[in-house]
């Protein structure tokens, strides 16, 4: 049986840790404290902040995040040791997640440990993250390619020892969103434990996955800003915020309207661009070009629009090109005072394509008036021709 979607989502946005992790992003502390203040004050509920461990550097902007007093719960990554656990008491952050290989892959070849050691580590490390205060997640790194009983051994260790959730990370991206919602099915059915889907997007799937987990049960989903994070990057934020409210029945704290910002805030931080025909925030998501598109967003929005530019802050913006059709010319001109008929706007609309062909850029306001000029001028001519 479908398990009951979660009503109310809540977004874990590791941007600050996971998306700093993108070969060559590196965060000023200006940079950190003004991304964790616009993050917060989007309705960002949780925000994953940094590694304490990484030094005292990392601890400190870790710190100056924490006193900014942020309405967001903050969050430290953690190794089951005892001092990164010593670290993160110091940072003043509020909750640790643990993190440890949960694959056998991963247990052998890279922690040259066993399943016992693994568990017996759950076992221990939650119970003293929860003596020094932390609320705690225990993240099982690779949990997509762990033997599935396992990770159910892995899920109740967490759960006995007082940890509150755990996060299931698609370490690798190797997850499509079938398989995705068979394994949270599963997991909520053995567990009461909150359930965090932290998705890469190797095979660009991190959204879909994040979607299909939350249909299997999570009630918590990880996000960075832009989609940062390690090699092909995670679930981006506004993808999966827009996508949970459009598709997924259910609601986040995030404010829409601030997403547009907060991305141009990242990219500029991590010297990262956004494409332009980005999904959610790109500039030209809602720019258009063709004629017959053009023509039905006119005639009735709903005709081309799912996704509504209002929700962004946002509205359709139309601009002439090679594929526009005589109703996008009419359009323009209306905008400037000027009433074409069907033949001035056809003849214009050649004039138009010529000029795009050879200019690869749309006219301005000084070239439309130009065009109409210039078939005025040929009009009188005619005129004249033929009196």
């Amino acid at each position: 049986m479908p398990q009951k979607i979660h009503p109310y989502i809540s977004l874990n946005d590791t941007t600050l840790r996971d998306g700093e992790q993108t070969a060559g992003v590196a965060f000023t502390i200006d940079e950190r404290t003004a991304i964790a203040r616009a993050l917060s004050e989007s309705g960002v509920p949780e925000i994953e902040v940094g590694i304490p461990a990484m030094g005292r550097r990392e601890e400190e902007e870790i710190r100056a995040v924490v006193t900014l007093g942020l309405a967001a719960r903050t969050i430290a990554w953690c190794r089951m040791c005892d001092f990164d656990l010593e670290v993160a008491k110091r940072s003043g952050v509020a909750m640790v997640n643990l993190s440890v290989s949960v694959s056998d892959q991963q247990i052998t070849n890279k922690l040259h440990r066993t399943r016992a050691w693994v568990l017996s580590a759950i076992a221990g490390y939650v119970c003293k993250a929860r003596d020094l205060g932390f609320d705690v997640a225990v993240g099982g790194e690779d949990s997509s390619r762990a033997d599935p009983d396992f990770l159910l051994q892995v899920i109740e260790a967490a759960e006995l020892a007082g940890a509150r959730r755990f996060r299931f990370a698609d370490t690798l991206g190797v997850l499509d969103p079938f398989r995705t919602y068979e394994t949270f099915m599963r997991l909520r059915t053995h567990s009461s434990l909150e359930l965090e889907m932290h998705a890469h997007d190797d095979l660009g799937l991190a959204t879909a996955n994040s979607l299909a987990a939350v249909r299997g049960g999570a009630t918590h989903v990880s996000t960075t800003v832009n989609g940062l994070g390690e090699r092909a990057g995670n679930a981006p934020l506004e993808e999966v915020a827009l996508a949970l409210r459009y598709l997924g029945d259910c609601q986040t704290s995030v404010n829409t309207h601030a997403l547009c910002s907060l991305s141009a805030l990242v990219a500029q931080a991590s010297g990262r661009s956004v494409a332009v025909n980005k999904a959610v925030v790109g500039q030209a998501i809602f720019t258009h070009e063709s004629g017959i598109h053009v023509q039905g967003l006119l005639r009735d929005p709903s005709n081309y629009q799912f996704l509504n530019p209002a929700d962004l802050g946002l509205e359709h913006k139309i601009v002439l090109g090679k594929h526009s059709g005589s109703s996008s010319v009419q359009w323009a001109y209306h905008e400037l005072g000027i009433q074409l008929s069907k033949q001035e706007a056809d003849e214009i609309l050649h004039l138009l394509r010529e000029h795009y062909i050879a200019s690869k850029n749309p006219p301005h306001t000084a070239m439309l008036l130009s065009f109409y000029q210039s078939i005025c001028c040929h009009a009188q001519s005619e005129l004249v021709r033929a009196s």
